[in-house]
């Protein structure tokens, strides 16, 4: 079977970059809780979101390592509060109990594992749960796609049931709304655009479907099962006899699962030169889910994309 292109016209991502900074610049620094950013790259990243009046960053972690790590990047970090703490678990569970203080808005991952962060964010006792489920969605700025896409769960849940499906999609569609989208078109990904019942991820995108229709998702146009090319490409879907709002169209895919997500996000950066920027939703606060290959310029779009969340939770708009 013979691949369909996609036929959307060449985008810019430095365009795409600039414009989410750019929004930003209109409004105040986050105070943000920075999470063992003992490393060039992790610290860099939080101190020129700082710099650039991004974030206001309390950083947590072992004082003296921190310092020298700043000595060794160049960095000035005299005016920035220091929470000194000594091991990757200890800084993780700092920065949420500053979180849960209200001494800071955004919550952002430095250079420890994204277990120790997030075992201290779901904590039933002192963590960041809110009665949504958390999950983490991807901005991609795709060159050769005209619009950011929203890629979920690609991180956070493995394999979700369809309630999950329903919160990880909400969680998305608000995400979009923080970002300026006031009706995103979401595809509910699958191999095939056809409802099969041997084929989970079919039923459930149905399903979701329905859910939308009754109220229970909100804020979106829904359509699914779409496979990835008549998602994204409207020839694709006009080859297939698909008629859709969304096909060919879409700003927000909901992945069947984990593993099929972090396929997706992994392929785009590396094959569509995508720049890649992660947030976890459906916590108290947007937090910055960074990988450790990301670059200081990942880091920073990902900040742009918090502070956006952040004011649109101060506003009382839907993410809240």
């Amino acid at each position: 079977m013979s691949a369909t292109r996609i036929d959307h016209p060449t985008a810019t991502r430095h365009d795409a970059y600039e414009t989410l900074l750019s929004r930003c610049a209109r409004l105040e620094p986050v105070t943000t809780a920075v999470a063992y950013p003992c490393e060039r790259i992790a610290l860099t990243g939080a101190i020129e979101a700082a710099e650039q009046k991004l974030i206001d960053p309390i950083l947590v972690g072992p004082r003296e390592k921190i310092r020298q790590v700043a000595r060794e990047a160049g960095l000035q970090i005299d005016r920035y509060r220091i929470e000194d703490v000594e091991d990757p678990r200890a800084a993780a569970a700092k920065a949420v109990e500053i979180v849960r203080k209200a001494e800071a808005e955004v919550l952002m991952k430095g250079i420890l594992h994204t277990d120790d962060l997030l075992g201290a964010i779901v904590s039933s006792a002192t963590g960041l749960r809110t009665g949504k489920r958390i999950s983490h969605a991807f901005v991609m700025s795709v060159p050769t796609y005209t619009k950011p896409l929203i890629i979920t769960d690609a991180a956070i849940n493995i394999a979700p049931e369809l309630e999950d499906k329903r919160d990880i999609c909400q969680n998305a569609i608000d995400l979009a709304h923080s970002l300026g989208k006031a009706n995103p078109k979401v595809a509910i990904l699958a191999a095939v655009e056809t409802v099969n019942p041997k084929m989970p991820a079919t039923i459930d995108a149905a399903a979701l479907c329905k859910m939308a229709d009754r109220g229970q998702i909100t804020g979106a146009l829904l359509d699914g099962p779409l496979a990835m090319d008549n998602a994204i490409s409207s020839e694709a879907a006009k080859t297939k006899g698909i008629s859709s709002p969304v096909g060919g169209d879409a700003e927000i895919l909901l992945v069947p699962n984990l593993e099929a997500g972090h396929i997706l996000a992994k392929l785009l950066p590396f094959l569509a030169n995508a720049d890649a920027d992660g947030i976890v939703l459906g916590a108290r606060v947007p937090i910055i889910l960074t990988r450790r290959a990301d670059s200081v310029r990942a880091r920073m779009a990902s900040c742009g994309v918090a502070v956006l969340v952040a004011h649109s939770r101060r506003r009382g708009t839907p993410e809240a």
